[in-house]
């Protein structure tokens, strides 16, 4: 029985049950979180641009990684898609869209003109 509590309170020393605060993997936690833009210098953060250009038109296709447009002016435009799009309602061929582009072309938001709702 000795033995026992002997061998239990060498396990708990051992395996940092009396441990201080600031272990080795606090120090790793403080590290990833110095990494966050949360803990970054205002001169250091980087805002995205708002959406350089808008475009409206119907739905002429829709392709896994863009939606192909017929604009107004009867001309058509693919809009490329990407992880960070954010679609309002999924379209269906058809519906009107307004399509926000950044800087480089991509879809940053595609919005619903269409007001039906089936």
């Amino acid at each position: 029985m000795r033995r026992a509590v002997i061998l239990s309170g060498l396990f708990c020393m051992l395996t940092g049950c009396l441990s201080t605060a600031g272990t080795h993997e606090e120090s790793l936690g403080i590290g990833i979180v110095r990494g966050t833009l949360g803990v970054q210098s205002e001169g250091q953060i980087r805002l995205a641009q708002p959406a350089g250009t808008s475009l409206q038109g119907s739905v002429l296709l829709l392709e896994g990684g863009a939606y192909v447009l017929r604009l107004p002016d009867g001309s058509e435009r693919r809009v490329a898609l990407d992880e960070n799009t954010r679609i309002d309602r999924p379209a269906h061929v058809g519906d009107r869209v307004e399509a926000f582009l950044d800087d480089s072309g991509r879809a940053v938001l595609i919005r619903n003109i269409d007001h039906r709702t089936d």
